[in-house]
């Protein structure tokens, strides 16, 4: 890979690569770290490509297991995010969906990974599985659960019933 096709990866997948790791970790500083670790380790693959899906396959696998490894750092296990001793920090996620992006981030790692690679990304099941290491069915009950989550945490933030609500989940 050149640095033409490394500069044009950046600009394709940065945003992928950014969510995704939000996803994990929660925290814009962390995801930006891990952003530009994967960009980093793509900059010095030697391997080749099949094409651009099998690119963004791989910038997700790399993030996902980067963003668990940070997790299960000791450094992260054990220290407090800076916000907690001050205000928080704002940041702009990019995107248009900030508030379903919040309910997003308030579900569980594991059914928010899936949620997010599934209508974000546009991935399907089968694709999920083999990138996080786990079954079609399990990412099926992934999404099932997340759906109910966030139906009830619309729910909760909206105060509707659930007659109303149906055109939007």
């Amino acid at each position: 890979m050149d640095d033409n096709d490394f500069e044009s990866c950046v600009h394709k997948y940065r945003n992928t690569v950014f969510g995704t790791a939000m996803c994990f970790v929660k925290n814009p500083s962390d995801a930006d770290d891990i952003s530009q670790e994967v960009f980093i380790k793509l900059y010095n693959y030697s391997g080749q490509f099949d094409s651009d899906e099998h690119i963004r396959a791989w910038l997700i696998r790399c993030t996902v297991n980067l963003s668990k490894s940070l997790l299960r750092s000791y450094w992260h296990r054990f220290s407090a995010p800076l916000e907690e001793a001050g205000d928080k920090v704002h940041y702009d996620s990019c995107t248009e969906h900030t508030d379903m992006l919040e309910l997003l981030n308030r579900l569980s790692p594991k059914i928010r990974a899936v949620m997010y690679l599934h209508y974000y990304e546009g991935y399907p099941a089968a694709d999920i599985g083999k990138m996080l290491n786990i079954s079609e069915s399990a990412v099926m009950a992934r999404l099932s659960r997340g759906r109910k989550r966030l139906r009830s945490l619309l729910l909760e933030e909206r105060n509707e019933d659930d007659n109303g609500l149906q055109e939007y989940i």
